[in-house]
């Protein structure tokens, strides 16, 4: 029998490592132990956690400044212990979260052509955990909707255009929160924790849809993804600590869909998803490589492509959104590769022998436009990404501030209670209150603005006397 090799237009897919001009040089990466991916990309910006005395700091550049990075080159630089995680917010290319340390989750704004000064005002300071915050991930489809997860394993789901806290799951995890993810539309999340368990986690009702107790068998740090057809894929360990990757039905969390070793290395392997191409990226932290794998409905459900090889060991990773890609090279990957002082992109691409947009390699990717506001999800609503084409390239477009809108401690605010419902008062009495306080609001803005313009006026009346008096000296 002769064996016939499987049909794939990612079969070819190959790596190389951009020239040296184009790498960003003389960077201190983070030392801090902790296995996030410590970068972080999009169309505009790449920020790096850096070594920072007294405190936590990351740098961001932008995607042109390619070079030696100068030592004074500003940072932003807020929080008052090692930043352990950050993440672009996907519906605004100028807005970055990060935790920290010191406990807070801060959301910043970056000016449109990157950093002049080093920023240490954020746009918003969220405080609800009582350890050190390890995980920050935006919703993919609703605006301004931010997780975090800390080492006081609990996930706070914050609405950061008020700076409120919604959801709190503080009772679910025993251990230490590895990773969390988002599925596509924002409806579940999964997480993989210390005590080996992976858990799919409804967030608005705050209970447990489907769990895995020992997922992986090993002591070392497990990940857990969502893919975009519902299922999860995770990475962890042997029980002879072997690596391992295993695919998994939420719906039936018996026996993993396929489970596959790989080598005995003892890097954590932090996996990248493509939705579009159904291909999973993984690195290793301390490995040099880049392994690839197409996720199918066949089986054997996970199939190896290739390894990306080179000679340096990665400290971190940073992954660019498909809008980031260069269409007209039939570039399907581009990674930001963290060694000890330079950041190095790592382009993906599929031979093509044709200078036209390939469609089969691009199929409309998720764009920069949110699906729902902060409040519709959580009322409820879900919604699909809003996807966009990529057929004459992403032009990034005006993005608007974030801005946020504290809520008066008064107001009548739906508490959550622990199954997950709002509870609030009657709807028409909460509005009679709101109409109530929102007059008085503004009874209180015109009179302040009445007396500021009161002020103008006496102090243009003073001016124009002191002008006069100084004419008289003067002739």
């Amino acid at each position: 029998m002769r064996r016939v090799v499987r049909q794939s237009k990612f079969r070819h897919v190959f790596g190389q490592a951009v020239k040296n001009d184009q790498c960003y040089d003389d960077i201190r990466v983070s030392r801090v132990t902790w296995d996030s991916s410590f970068c972080a990309v999009n169309p505009r910006f790449v920020a790096i956690i850096v070594e920072a005395s007294g405190g936590g700091a990351f740098l961001v550049l932008p995607l042109h400044k390619t070079g030696r990075i100068d030592k004074s080159y500003p940072t932003v630089c807020g929080h008052t212990g090692p930043v352990l995680d950050i993440d672009w917010c996907p519906h605004n290319d100028q807005v970055i979260a990060s935790g920290s340390e010191d406990c807070t989750v801060m959301v910043w704004q970056i000016p449109e052509n990157g950093l002049t000064l080093s920023l240490t005002e954020p746009v918003v300071i969220l405080e609800g955990h009582s350890k050190r915050v390890g995980i920050v991930a935006w919703h993919p489809t609703a605006r301004n909707v931010l997780l975090s997860a800390g080492c006081d394993n609990a996930v706070i789901i914050w609405n950061v255009g008020t700076g409120e806290a919604l959801i709190t799951l503080d009772d679910m995890h025993s251990d230490m929160i590895y990773n969390v993810s988002w599925n596509r539309n924002g409806s579940l999340i999964c997480t993989a924790s210390k005590d080996k368990k992976v858990r799919v986690i409804d967030p608005r009702k705050q209970e447990i849809v489907a769990e895995k107790e020992k997922a992986h068998e090993g002591a070392r740090p497990m990940r857990a993804i969502f893919l975009a057809d519902g299922n999860v894929f995770t990475t962890g360990f042997s029980r002879m600590s072997e690596r391992q990757l295993a695919l998994w039905n939420p719906k039936n969390m018996q026996e993993p869909i396929a489970l596959h070793e790989m080598d005995t290395s003892n890097g954590v392997l932090l996996p990248f998803y493509d939705p579009d191409t159904s291909i999973i990226y993984l690195c290793g932290k301390g490995d040099s490589s880049i392994r690839y794998f197409e996720i199918t409905d066949e089986s054997p459900y996970v199939h190896y492509l290739n390894t990306f090889s080179s000679k340096e060991p990665q400290r971190g990773m940073g992954y660019m959104p498909k809008r980031g890609l260069d269409v007209n090279k039939c570039e399907i990957a581009r990674f930001f590769k963290l060694h000890e002082r330079k950041c190095e992109p790592i382009i993906m691409t599929v031979p093509r022998k044709s200078d036209l947009f390939q469609d089969d390699l691009y199929p409309d990717t998720a764009g920069p436009e949110a699906s729902l506001e902060a409040e519709e999800w959580f009322e409820g609503k879900n919604a699909d990404p809003l996807l966009i084409s990529l057929k004459h390239g992403y032009v990034p477009g005006k993005n608007r501030d974030l801005k946020v809108v504290k809520k008066n401690l008064l107001d009548n605010k739906p508490a959550v209670n622990k199954k997950g419902g709002l509870i609030g008062p009657a709807k028409g009495m909460a509005d009679g209150v709101g109409a109530m306080q929102n007059e008085a609001k503004l009874d209180e803005i015109l009179k302040e603005i009445k007396s500021i313009k009161d002020t103008i006026c006496n102090q243009d009346e003073r001016i124009s006397k002191l002008e006069q008096q100084m004419a008289k000296i003067a002739a």
